[in-house]
C-alpha cells in the first residue's frame, strides 16, 4: 500500500478530462453538466468528454444547450459516440479520445461539490493513491425516495462500503466515481466491457492486486439521485448481485466479505423453507427470519431518525437491497457456471 506523501508526480497542475457515460439522462444531464463546468479548477486545465450511449431522448440536445450558456470561458466539451450503450464502453470511448494527465469520472445523475477536480488532484499528489474517491450522499424524493436514500447511507444496508457512510478518510477497497493518474490505464487498461453492472468495482480490484492503493476522502460529497421506488431498488441490486459473481470469476478472489452475505442470507432463508416443507416443520424458517427481522428492526429505527413515515418503509427497503441482491448473486452463479474454475480473462 502507498503511504501518504509527495507522490513525486511533480508540482506542475495538471491537464484533467472529466469523463462523462451517459444515456437517457436529460432529466439530470443539465445540472451534473453544469457543476463540473462550474469547477474552481482552470478552465484552461481541464476538459469534458460525454459519451453518450444512443440516447433515444433529449440527453444530447440538453448537453449542447448546457454548454452554450456556458459561455466561451468554460471548459471545453466534447461529445462522442457510445455505440454500445453502456457505460463501461462509454467510458473507454471517453478515454480514448481524452487528452488528460488525470481522468476523472462524472456520471449524468449525480452533482459534485464546485472544488471536486481540485480536490481530486490535490489527494492524488498527497496520498500517492492510484484511485481516489469521496461519498456518496443518497438523495430520495417522497416518503419512499428518501427510506431508500437512508437504507443505501447505513452499515446495515451496504455492509463495509464506506464511501456510502463512512466519516474519516483512509484505505478502501473501493470508492465512488473515481480519479486515476492517466497511467493507471495505461499500466492496468481500461474498464472491462462485458461487466454492464460492476465496472469500477472490477477496475479498482485490479488496481488492489497490481499493487495500487484506492483513497476514500469523505470532504468530496457527490450527491446521488436514488432509486425512486422498490422495484427499481430491486432491479438495481440484483443486477448488482448478479455482476458480481463474474468480477470474483475475474479476479479470481473476493474483495470484501459483503458481496457474499447477502447470497447466504437468501441460501439460508430457501433452506429453511425447504427443510421445514419436508419435515413438516414449518417454524424453522423462525431461526433465519426472527434474528433479520429484530436487527432489520433496529437499524431502521435508528436510520429513520424519527420520521415515521420512513420508518414505515425502511424494513421493506433493507430487504429489497438484501434479497435483490443476494438472489441476483445466485443467478449469477447459475449464469455464468461454465466460467467456474476457468481462466478470468
Amino acid at each position: 500500500m502507498p503511504e501518504s506523501g509527495n507522490s513525486g508526480r511533480g508540482s506542475v497542475l495538471p491537464f484533467v478530462t472529466v469523463v462523462v457515460p451517459v444515456r437517457n439522462e436529460e432529466g439530470s444531464i443539465a445540472a451534473s453538466l453544469r457543476a463540473v463546468l462550474e469547477q474552481d479548477y482552470p478552465a484552461n486545465r481541464l476538459e469534458v468528454i460525454v459519451a453518450d450511449g444512443m440516447s433515444e431522448d433529449r440527453t444530447r440536445d440538453v448537453v449542447t444547450s448546457t454548454v452554450a450558456l456556458a459561455g466561451p470561458d468554460a471548459p471545453q466539451v466534447t461529445i462522442v459516440d457510445n455505440a454500445e450503450r453502456t457505460a463501461p464502453a462509454g467510458l473507454n470511448a471517453a478515454m480514448e479520445v481524452a487528452n488528460g494527465q488525470v481522468i476523472i469520472r462524472i456520471d449524468g445523475h449525480c452533482r459534485v461539490q464546485s472544488d471536486y477536480v481540485s480536490r481530486c488532484v490535490r489527494l492524488l499528489e498527497q496520498t500517492g493513491a492510484e484511485n481516489v474517491g469521496g461519498a456518496q450522499v443518497g438523495v430520495g424524493h417522497g416518503i419512499v425516495g428518501r427510506a431508500i436514500a437512508r437504507a443505501t447511507s447505513s452499515p446495515f444496508g451496504v455492509g463495509n462500503a464506506r464511501f456510502r457512510y463512512a466519516t474519516h478518510a483512509g484505505w478502501v477497497d473501493t470508492v465512488y466515481l473515481g480519479a486515476w493518474p492517466r497511467e493507471v490505464f495505461d499500466r492496468i487498461g481500461g474498464f472491462d466491457e462485458e461487466l454492464v453492472r460492476n465496472q469500477d468495482d472490477e477496475h479498482n480490484f485490479r488496481i488492489l492486486q497490481a499493487g495500487g492503493g484506492i483513497w476514500f476522502d469523505p470532504a468530496l460529497r457527490t450527491r446521488y439521485e436514488v432509486r425512486a421506488s422498490l422495484p427499481t431498488l430491486w432491479g438495481q441490486y440484483f443486477g448488482y448481485g448478479l455482476y458480481k459473481v463474474r468480477v470474483i470469476q475475474k479476479r479470481r478472489a473476493v474483495a470484501s466479505w459483503r458481496h457474499i452475505v447477502p447470497a447466504a442470507f437468501v441460501v439460508a432463508l430457501t433452506g429453511t423453507v425447504v427443510v421445514g416443507a419436508l419435515t413438516r416443520t414449518p417454524k424453522l424458517i423462525l431461526v433465519v427470519v426472527v434474528p433479520y427481522l429484530t436487527v432489520n428492526a433496529a437499524a431502521s429505527v435508528h436510520a429513520a431518525r424519527g420520521e415515521p413515515g420512513e420508518l414505515a418503509v425502511l424494513p421493506l427497503a433493507f430487504a429489497t437491497l438484501h434479497l435483490g441482491y443476494g438472489s441476483g448473486f445466485l443467478a449469477g452463479l447459475w449464469r455464468w457456471r461454465q466460467f467456474h474454475g476457468s481462466a478470468a480473462r
